[in-house]
């Protein structure tokens, strides 16, 4: 008889605590999707300031289409769903072509000086600081999320329910790797 509520004990032991696992890795994955969906927002922001920032620059510099279409692809690229991993490709050839606008910009002081373009360059650098929180807690989820399903015993669960990796959210952009050069 004692072995027998021991085993039930231990069973039901074992129920509960899967139980509590599979709870605990669903609400990871719907934490990830919660900061991948806040991504979302902020990216959809900086992509309806593009056209206005475009525009404005184009009023002072229309002889440059070129990279004014490079800003405009690399936006309509990037305003497309997809993997992680396809979302920050393409957002990193959207910091890449703004960089360049940028830099066009430095060649026209009236354009520099046109309250529209400063705000507008303003409101992109807010939204920038938005999207590296954003990442940031994305990438902080998405690790918690990845120890849960990797971690023993978990890990036993997680492959049985099909709890899968998810990918981090970086932004790379090749000029913040290179090494500034200083000369005086």
């Amino acid at each position: 008889m004692i072995v027998i509520l021991i085993f039930v004990a231990l069973v039901v032991f074992f129920l509960l605590y899967g139980v509590s696992v599979y709870n605990k890795l669903v609400r990871l994955r719907n934490l990830v999707k919660e900061a991948w969906s806040s991504i979302d927002v902020m990216l959809k922001k900086r992509h309806d300031l593009i056209p206005n920032l475009v525009e404005t620059v184009k009023g002072y510099a229309a002889h440059e289409k070129e990279t004014l279409q490079s800003v405009i692809d690399a936006r309509n690229q990037a305003g497309g769903r997809g993997s992680v991993k396809e979302v920050e490709a393409a957002e990193s050839q959207l910091s890449s072509a703004l960089g360049r606008l940028f830099a066009l910009a430095e060649q026209y002081p009236d354009l520099k000086a046109n309250t529209n373009f400063l705000q507008l360059q303003d409101q992109l650098g807010a939204v920038e600081g938005d999207i590296e929180k954003s990442r940031r807690y994305y990438n902080g989820t998405v690790r918690n999320y990845n120890t849960g399903i990797e971690s023993f015993p978990d890990n036993i669960l997680a492959g049985i329910f099909n709890f899968g990796k998810e990918a981090y959210f970086e932004l790379n952009n090749p000029d913040e790797r290179n090494v500034p050069q200083v000369k005086f």
